[in-house]
């Protein structure tokens, strides 16, 4: 009798315990994956996303070619078992050029695009709390560079990118993507640095490095996390534009946007050295914007995805 009101016991704790569980709210991070995790074009773009990702790594093992090398006997052909995408004019497979392409225009627009937002995050935080002078500052520095027109000035520093590579184009493409979302952050921030918590670190004597990344920051993730999906899909197609006019990636290395302005003439006679690298290219930023709009949605309390 005693050891069927102690089993009885155990279970309604157990169940009680079940209960806390269930009803213990969910974090904020916990919030967003739950949305996430509801929505089809999240996965349809992660599940695309992945498959690029992993095609720009193991493409080129999986093809005996180097994007130099070249088969005299098979030039300018269509797609065969022995070049799955075609050659070109002088014999270079299509398959390997499309692979290494694919990875320069892949770590362009990563590298370029998390470091516009780390730039704008710094600026924008330090413009918006610290005030004074240095908001003064750094907003008419921002504003001047908003109304540079970027994609020229980066036509002019196009020598650049000869001499030093393609991670000059890189660097310069992030220099000029910074400013509107600092804009953003800065807004954020003035709102943030009166709020209680903030206001009790100041208290505490902690300096402003430590307040603006423990406290100021971590507030605005989600806005930070949103402007890097986008910032990598603008990074892809402005290195893929500058490069599709010679002003990017420069022979011999080659991206998506060298491919395309060598296969554009060819668009009709030899489709193939245009549709592979452009079919790759729609790929690869849909299924980038399909993770960054999910994302918006899933962050967003108040867009309509959530409110369904």
């Amino acid at each position: 009798m005693v050891i069927a009101q102690q089993e009885a016991v155990e279970v309604s704790l157990d169940d009680e315990q079940t209960i806390t569980k269930q009803r213990r709210p969910l974090s904020r991070n916990g919030l967003v994956w739950r949305r996430l995790r509801g929505m089809p074009r999240f996965w349809v773009g992660a599940i695309a996303f992945a498959a690029i990702v992993l095609l720009s790594i193991v493409g080129p093992f999986l093809t005996p070619w180097s994007i130099t090398d070249r088969d005299i006997y098979n030039m300018g052909m269509g797609p065969t078992l022995r070049h799955w995408f075609g050659t070109n004019s002088i014999g270079q497979d299509i398959f390997a050029q499309t692979m290494a392409g694919l990875q320069k225009s892949l770590i362009i627009g990563l590298v370029a695009g998390i470091l516009g937002t780390l730039l704008a995050a710094v600026i924008g935080s330090v413009a918006g709390y610290v005030g004074g002078v240095t908001d003064k500052v750094i907003s008419w520095f921002t504003h001047l560079l908003l109304v540079v027109p970027s994609f020229f000035i980066l036509i002019l520093l196009s020598p650049l990118f000869k001499s030093l590579s393609w991670v000059a184009l890189t660097f310069f493409l992030a220099i000029f993507s910074w400013m509107i979302m600092a804009q953003v952050v800065r807004n954020q921030t003035r709102s943030l640095r009166n709020r209680d918590f903030v206001r009790a670190a100041r208290y505490m004597g902690l300096p402003t490095r430590k307040i603006l990344s423990r406290h100021i920051l971590p507030n605005i993730a989600s806005l930070l996390i949103i402007d890097v999906t986008l910032g990598i899909v603008s990074m892809i197609m402005s290195e893929t534009s500058l490069s599709y006019f010679g002003f990017g990636v420069q022979k011999p290395d080659v991206s998506l946007g060298t491919l395309l302005a060598d296969g554009t003439s060819a668009a009709l006679t030899r489709p193939w050295l245009f549709v592979f690298p452009a079919g790759v290219l729609i790929v690869l930023l849909f299924a980038i914007s399909l993770i960054g709009d999910a994302l918006r949605d899933a962050i967003d309390p108040t867009s309509g995805a959530n409110r369904a």
